[in-house]
């Protein structure tokens, strides 16, 4: 099973929802997201929030769904996405993309890309989608990375570091057994050459990022 989680970052900022038309998944909607998803004809399996972040007539017209919701108060010690992500987490997916998490504020951003750590914890890939680029974490081991022609450009980053060991193959460039601490910019902008290639390290949390110009 595949959670998609759409939460209420910029609309311009969104992948293009209609590439995932034909993908089994089970949809959620957080805040503003679910009146994105409902506005492009997607209907949320479930809705979490306070929905601070919609006008009365928006959330009269999503009221109209009767969708399942979980709704929050807006003084809380989690955001609404971090209550999403423990909601799909419960349902042991075997990946969960989490999208309309960038852009807009940055303590927002920061945060959500801090959330992936949860799906190291539960051994349950999480990744951040946008429209320029891609976000996940990884801990330490060997790694397959595929090719992605519309995600040409691979970024390495220390993200609990310092990272120790990375080896990268079938980079354009090349790395063994490589020391990365937090700050360094070394591993920006490498691109595959091949299909697939792979990464490994021994010690620290790396963050993964494809992206395009």
């Amino acid at each position: 099973m595949k959670i998609i989680i759409l939460a209420g970052g910029p609309e311009e900022r969104q992948p293009d929802l209609s590439l995932f038309a034909g993908e089994k998944a089970v949809w959620a909607g957080v805040d503003r997201g679910v009146f994105y998803l409902l506005k492009k004809g997607i209907i949320p399996g479930c809705v979490f929030g306070d929905f601070d972040s919609v006008n009365r007539s928006e959330r009269e017209w999503m009221a109209s769904f009767n969708l399942p919701s979980f709704e929050y108060d807006s003084e809380k010690d989690k955001t609404d996405l971090e209550l999403a992500l423990d909601w799909a987490l419960e349902q042991k997916p075997e990946q969960i993309l989490l999208m309309g998490a960038t852009g807009g504020r940055l303590d927002h951003e920061l945060a959500n890309i801090q959330l992936l750590l949860h799906g190291l914890e539960a051994g349950i890939n999480i990744e951040i989608w946008d429209r320029q680029n891609k976000i996940a974490l990884s801990a330490p081991g060997l790694h397959i990375i595929q090719q992605e022609p519309e995600f040409s450009y691979v970024s390495f980053l220390p993200f609990i570091g310092p990272v120790t060991g990375l080896t990268l193959k079938g980079f354009k460039y090349p790395l063994q057994d490589q020391y990365l601490p937090m700050g360094s910019t070394l591993c920006i902008s490498n691109e595959l050459v091949n299909k697939s290639g792979t990464y490994s390290f021994s010690g620290g949390i790396l963050m993964l990022v494809k992206s395009h110009d």
